[in-house]
């Protein structure tokens, strides 16, 4: 057994060294085992190992013996290495020797074949030039003859070939190259623009160009006369013809613009045949709206406004009809109706450009003009469909000098307006007094008033070219909005001593109704757009905390929120003034019923017939009247919340000042009951539909009181069992599966106890 032992003994293995024991042990355990009849194989296992042993000894003498002849040919390569690479150096420093030597001896063949590659680079510069001089001469020769012969519109494809030349060459710095070719091109582009601008405006003249009248007066424009296919077919060709011209007319064209301070958007010049189209009406608007004529006067810009409109309205049927067909089988992508329209607004903001600085500090004459700009550009953009990326008159009025005196224009009239709309006899009455369906929010005339004159300001300043000009325009708003809450404040204080007044609650529903409306417009599109420029604005100026910018970005607040916070917070003090001033009249009439006698009442089986208690009376009517009152007054989002916080504070009321602070026999319990749930509850039932939800206190207590007493007992007994149990162990649930079956979720357990207490009718049980 102790050979057995010593056999079974763990042999553990030193993993960091070659462990001779460890191998020997577990070749033991393999071959050997606990097998005794195995010791049988050792004769044959030691033979074995023998011979392995042989066999190592004589590998181990074979490889000492081959090792050093191994040695001796990796030191023999070595060494033939070494000779190799020393003859590579040899021959390496006389191939270079040889190279130096070559060099040396080509310099000057070097030198002198520079000077050949320079005078041959040269000549080929020189040949180029003569080649774009051939060319230019070439393409004059070309436009030359085809003039000569009357072919004008192949003269007209030549010269656009050529003015493309000159736009390839426009980073050459061959000046005079530059200057020949633009020569060239200003020459025959003079003398194609003036012949076919003739010919195009002899031809405008026969279809009674420009239409000064509508298009049902026109003489000839759009009817059929005998000649009128030739003229339509002269009309399309000379289109096309002076078409092939704009590039060149781009070239030589400097276009008219105003100065940067009005930002106007990059835009192409009008089309060489538009602006043809255009002199005869320009020439009449500068006539009629320049220098001193009549029709020049400043406190009547919508004579010259009103006469654009209508010249954009003759002509847009024929434009449509006769020119857009031209222009798009040429391939144009140019719009004949816009390319006009923006042809005449460009004269508009010349005008208003020398004007405006004329009429700056003259608040009637800028205001009107401001007016009826914004009515031009309505019509404009609805009626004409202007484009937004087009240069417009808003540029001019979003122009710095401009645009701040219209802001002050804004603010003073608006102030104005809100000036006059308070102070005037019907400000505070609604203009839909008498339309039941319309009249949902009762809103006064001073504040449906006051959110126009807000809507209107929008709607003026909506189309701003610029983020930067809304967001003064949105900050204006809330200064106004701002001024209009302190005044609605400032006339509420004066009706504080009779906050259920007609004044006072007219007050409520206007700043009940402008916080509805600004929430309302916080989704609006337009005003989310301004909530992102504005967190742009605030993200670069580091204007406001991350908080704010992160409630920003993720829409969690909008623009108006500050202004709707504090219209909130307005609101909830005027509610909450006229709740605590209804409740005071409520306790006030409650005085008697707080000290009915509870006690000795009759039971309900010693009545004939349950009467309300004379003592409430004067509680539930003035809870009647001030309802009925205040639901006449107060839009109904408000009278919900008004009745609902009235009715918490009855409820508290009178749970802790009638029901705790008295005693109650079977009779009492009963009328208590009685007068609130057939009296005092119904007061609310025209509000919701489960009144006694708002009263559970009261609810809860009258289940209490009015229990039988089999009930009430067994009740004091689970409560009092509860209460044992939950000194005694507190992870022990408290009694309420057996309340909540009596219909009790709102009062706790002591609540319950108390009130158990307050029955004066016990049977004497022996406890």
């Amino acid at each position: 057994m102790a050979t057995d032992a010593v056999g079974k003994k763990e042999v553990t293995r030193d993993l960091d060294h070659c462990d001779i024991p460890y191998y020997v042990s577990e070749f033991v355990e393999r071959e050997v085992g606990t097998d005794y009849d195995s010791l049988r194989k050792l004769d044959d296992l030691i033979d074995k190992l023998s011979e392995n042993k042989k066999q190592l000894e004589e590998q181990v003498l074979t490889v000492s013996s081959e090792v050093p002849k191994r040695i001796q040919n990796a030191v023999k390569n070595a060494e033939d290495s070494k000779k190799s690479l020393n003859q590579l150096l040899e021959e390496e420093a006389l191939l270079s020797d040889s190279i130096d030597s070559h060099l040396l001896k080509a310099q000057p063949w070097m030198e002198d074949l520079d000077v050949l590659i320079s005078q041959i680079e040269e000549i080929e510069r020189h040949l180029c030039y003569l080649k774009w001089i051939s060319r230019i001469e070439e393409l004059s020769d070309s436009i030359q003859q085809y003039l000569m012969t009357n072919n004008v519109p192949e003269a007209a494809s030549t010269l656009e070939c050529m003015a493309e030349l000159d736009i390839k060459l426009k980073e050459s710095s061959c000046s005079h190259l530059l200057a020949f070719v633009r020569s060239t091109v200003k020459f025959w582009h003079k003398i194609l623009k003036d012949k076919l601008s003739s010919d195009f405006e002899e031809v405008l003249t026969q279809l009674r160009w420009p239409f000064v009248g509508p298009p049902q007066s026109q003489a000839f424009g759009l009817s059929a006369p005998a000649n009128a296919p030739d003229v339509y077919n002269n009309l399309e060709m000379l289109f096309c013809q002076l078409l092939k011209l704009q590039t060149s007319d781009e070239l030589l064209t400097k276009p008219k613009q105003l100065p940067e301070k009005y930002s106007l958007p990059s835009s192409p010049p009008i089309i060489l045949p538009i602006q043809i189209m255009l002199n005869p009406l320009q020439k009449r608007f500068k006539y009629h709206f320049t220098g001193n004529k009549q029709t020049n006067v400043l406190n009547k810009p919508e004579w010259y406004l009103t006469q654009v409109l209508m010249w954009i309205g003759n002509h847009a049927k024929f434009l449509d009809d006769k020119i857009q067909p031209i222009l798009d089988k040429a391939g144009s992508s140019v719009n004949a109706g816009l390319e006009f329209s923006r042809g005449l607004v460009m004269l508009i903001l010349e005008k208003l450009a020398a004007d405006i600085p004329c009429l700056l500090y003259d608040d009637t004459l800028f205001c009107h003009l401001v007016d009826e700009v914004l009515l031009f550009e309505r019509e404009l953009y609805s009626v004409h469909g202007y484009l937004s990326s087009f240069p417009s008159c808003m540029h001019i009025l979003s122009e710095e000098s401009c645009f701040q005196r219209w802001l002050t224009v804004e603010r003073k009239f608006a102030l104005q307006k809100m000036d006059s709309m308070l102070s005037s006899e019907a400000a505070w009455i609604s203009q839909y007094k008498d339309i039941t369906d319309v009249d949902d929010m009762k809103v006064p005339d001073c504040a449906e008033t006051f959110m126009t004159l807000l809507l209107v300001i929008t709607e003026r300043y909506k189309n701003l070219p610029t983020a930067s000009r809304k967001l003064q325009f949105l900050g204006l708003q809330k200064e106004l909005v701002d001024d209009f809450r302190i005044r609605l404040t400032q006339v509420m204080k004066e009706e504080t001593r009779a906050p259920l007044g007609f004044r006072y609650c007219a007050i409520l529903n206007a700043v009940n109704y402008i916080a509805t409306v600004l929430a309302d417009w916080a989704d609006n599109v337009f005003f989310l757009q301004l909530q992102q420029a504005e967190l742009e604005v605030h993200a670069e100026s580091d204007a406001v905390s991350q908080l704010q910018l992160g409630q920003l970005a993720s829409m969690e607040s909008s623009v108006f929120d500050d202004m709707i916070n504090l219209l909130e917070r307005l609101k909830h003090d005027m509610l909450t003034r006229q709740v605590d001033h209804v409740f005071r009249e409520v306790k006030d009439a409650a005085k008697l019923y707080k000290k009915e006698r509870w006690l000795s009442l009759p039971s309900q089986a010693e009545q004939a017939v349950m009467s309300l208690s004379s003592t409430a009376c004067p509680m539930l009517l003035t809870l009647r009247d001030r309802l009925l009152q205040l639901e006449q007054q107060l839009c109904l989002s408000l009278f919900k919340i008004f009745w609902q916080i009235l009715a918490e504070k009855v409820d508290i009321y009178i749970y802790q000042e009638v029901i705790m602070a008295n005693h109650f026999n079977e009779g009492g319990a009963a009328q208590l009951q009685f007068d609130m749930s057939r009296n005092l509850f119904p007061l609310f039932s025209h509000y919701c539909k489960r009144p006694e939800n708002y009263f559970k206190h009261i609810k809860e207590a009258c289940i209490i009181l009015n229990l039988n007493i089999g009930s009430a007992l067994l009740l004091k007994d689970v409560l009092q069992s509860s209460s044992e149990n939950e000194t005694l162990n507190p992870n022990q649930p408290p009694a309420t599966a057996a309340l909540n079956e009596l219909g009790v979720y709102k009062l706790s357990q002591k609540d319950v106890e108390i009130l158990l207490n307050l029955r004066a009718s016990w049977p004497n049980t022996g406890k």
